[in-house]
């Protein structure tokens, strides 16, 4: 079986970080070792919350003692999100070269969390090492729209455009760029754009854009998660990403359906591992 190192946020209430990662990624198959970087009492968007981050050494002390008791070569891969702090980037940094020490094969997908003007709070610093020192070190990277436009300081219009800025992340190290949500001049009002790139391959595709009064949290972290849960479990690009994008409607719907806030992920569970809708990806040729 598949072991994710997952570092992120907790909530103790709701779903956000490995609140929302965790339990999709295990429903799938892939068993998950959670390493919360923070402990809140809810997502920073509600404009309020209480808890404080974890210390960055003791992030690594942690992984230090399951390398102590000998299973830490059996992680195939890290999955970094949300950061409390700038000192944890350079703490995961530190995790993913002890991981690779011990399997070279283990993976690393960065979810290059940098807040939004919606409501993301993200401690000022984590940008910059973000932007300049992660994608060195990443098989695979999970921006937002304008997260991957600080990751290469251009303007992204079009499909077109954010290809080539992800080719442009691709040429710093990661090998798969996958953008969770791509805002597209020339889509339609009512799509929900995502993306991902390699350096010969891109694969466009849409799910429907629902409208919520004001959109649920924590729907990257579920991306994220499902995302490199089937690429472990041996999908392609393509497969991947149209799983990943019809599990993730699939929560999204049941939580508009249901009128929540909060993603309704414990209810659209066998969704998440088995899709009954789906959503063809295309492929894209960017001269």
């Amino acid at each position: 079986m598949n072991n994710v190192l997952s570092i992120q946020s907790h909530v103790v209430f709701g779903h956000a970080g490995n609140s929302a990662a965790v339990f999709p990624m295990r429903r799938m198959g892939v068993n998950v070792w959670p390493l919360n970087t923070v402990q809140f009492s809810n997502h920073t968007q509600y404009g309020r919350w209480t808890g404080s981050a974890v210390d960055a050494s003791e992030l690594i002390r942690v992984i230090e003692g399951v390398g102590a008791i000998g299973v830490l070569s059996r992680c195939n891969a890290v999955l970094s999100g949300y950061l409390g702090a700038p000192e944890q980037a350079a703490a995961v940094v530190e995790i993913v070269r002890m991981v690779k020490a011990v399997n070279p094969k283990a993976l690393y997908f960065c979810d290059p969390v940098m807040g939004a003007a919606s409501g993301c709070i993200v401690e000022p610093g984590i940008q910059e090492y973000l932007v300049t020192t992660m994608p060195e070190i990443s098989d695979a990277m999970t921006p937002n729209h304008i997260e991957l436009q600080k990751l290469t300081g251009r303007t992204i219009e079009t499909v077109e455009e954010a290809i080539e800025a992800c080719r442009e992340v691709i040429a710093r190290g990661p090998k798969i760029v996958l953008v969770k949500h791509l805002i597209d001049r020339n889509s339609r009002a009512d799509a929900f754009n995502m993306l991902a790139v390699t350096e010969n391959q891109a694969w466009f595709a849409q799910r429907p854009l629902y409208p919520f009064a004001r959109q649920p949290v924590g729907v990257g972290d579920l991306t994220s998660a499902v995302f490199l849960a089937r690429t472990l479990l041996g999908d392609s690009v393509r497969e991947a990403l149209e799983h990943t994008l019809a599990a993730v409607n699939a929560v999204v719907k049941t939580t508009y359906e249901a009128g929540r806030y909060e993603l309704e992920i414990v209810a659209a569970q066998d969704e998440i591992a088995h899709p009954t809708e789906s959503f063809p990806a295309l492929a894209m040729h960017v001269e």
